[in-house]
């Protein structure tokens, strides 16, 4: 590999998929090859000194931009330059494909041999506007390969590229740490903590926003404590849609049904996975395509901790499932529906644990990280 500068916006301690994403591939990379050029997390006294911690504690070089929003601006794009000089790099890797791979140019100027450009979910978005389209189309020439999460993203993206581009275009989801996920991480201890220990538990992790559908499981539950009465709904993760959420558990009298815990540090979520007897969050796309799941690896970390897993039909999500055998993709929105595949999984103890199995089975051939950073190794 060629010593690589990764220009983000997205890096932790800032939460979030991506930011997960681009930690756990750059901690498989030699260390003494890489170099992150990154945006401020917060400019608060506690934002700072948490982003100088977890730098510390990185095993390769971490340099910081003022702003917290990394934007290709002049003055971005000669820092960017003057860091892939100064610490004599030849590779790039832009972890967000938009807008950042519009430095691009400037960087193959300056030296590097090879751009890669990495898309999630928004780029599919960029690619149905046409200005930002004719953005895309500008990344797609400017750098050697653009990355795609599965067939949904690869091909919405490769509309917007030209044929040139398109025909460059390399799958690199997110992976799974199977190591961390799975079925013996501490899901009994967590149910007990929660007071949920002898009860059916349908679980979502995620991210608190009306895309990912906690609302659809909300509306779902009077169906399912028809037919499993001590069924409880576990929501894990914090977001600007909790309030809404809650209100809802309320209206609709499944309120003490609906178990919230808030946001959980990451350390504590493979032991919430495993609370559940059932993963569910069955995403829909949203503002006109526009707001749309690019992948969903929080089914894939599901499915190594031996859950089934029930996903909503938005964007790339069912690329994260195989329908029938690790869980079931629904129609995104459909209270109905959600319940329909609910219902027998709870019912089902044999049947959970032959999509459980085939799921952890999936993760270990397919979605583990030292396999994928193995490929984006080998795009630097």
């Amino acid at each position: 590999m060629h010593k690589t500068l990764i220009v983000t916006n997205d890096f932790p301690p800032r939460p979030g998929g991506i930011q997960a994403f681009l930690h756990n591939m750059a901690l498989r990379l030699d260390p003494e090859q890489l170099v992150v050029y990154a945006s401020t997390w917060k400019r608060s006294r506690e934002g700072v000194e948490a982003t100088e911690a977890f730098d510390a504690e990185q095993p390769f070089t971490v340099v910081r931009d003022r702003t917290t929003m990394l934007l290709p601006t002049p003055r971005v794009t000669r820092r960017a330059v003057g860091l892939l000089k100064e610490h004599g790099c030849t590779s790039v890797w832009f972890g967000a494909a938009a807008p950042l791979g519009l430095m691009a140019p400037a960087l193959r100027r300056a030296g590097a041999r090879r751009l890669v450009a990495t898309t999630h979910g928004h780029e599919a978005g960029w690619a149905q506007l046409p200005a930002s389209r004719q953005l895309l189309r500008r990344i797609g020439e400017g750098t050697d390969t653009i990355t795609y999460l599965g067939e949904y993203t690869r091909s919405r993206i490769a509309a917007a590229l030209t044929p040139e581009a398109a025909g460059r275009m390399v799958q690199l989801p997110p992976g799974v740490d199977e190591k961390t996920f799975h079925p013996g991480s501490g899901g009994a201890e967590a149910r007990a903590r929660l007071g949920l220990s002898d009860r059916p538990v349908v679980v979502c992790v995620s991210r608190l926003v009306p895309r990912k559908g906690q609302d659809t499981l909300i509306l779902a539950m009077p169906r399912i404590l028809t037919e499993v009465p001590d069924a409880v709904l576990l929501i894990v993760g914090g977001g600007s849609y909790e309030k809404e959420l809650r209100r809802l558990a309320h209206e609709t009298g499944v309120a003490d049904s609906v178990v919230f815990t808030g946001a959980v540090p990451w350390s504590e979520l493979p032991a919430h996975y495993g609370a559940g007897d059932v993963f569910a969050m069955p995403c829909r796309t949203r503002r006109g395509g526009l707001d749309v799941e690019g992948l969903g690896i929080v089914y894939l970390e599901a499915s190594a901790t031996g859950l089934p897993v029930v996903a909503g039909d938005s964007g790339g999500a069912p690329d994260a499932v195989l329908d029938g055998e690790t869980g079931w993709v629904v129609r995104g929105g459909s209270p109905e529906a959600a319940a329909d595949r609910i219902v027998p999984l709870l019912l089902d103890p044999e049947l959970r644990a032959r999509m459980g199995e085939r799921g952890r089975a999936w993760v270990e051939e397919k979605w583990r990280w030292d396999l994928l950073a193995e490929r984006l190794r080998g795009l630097l």
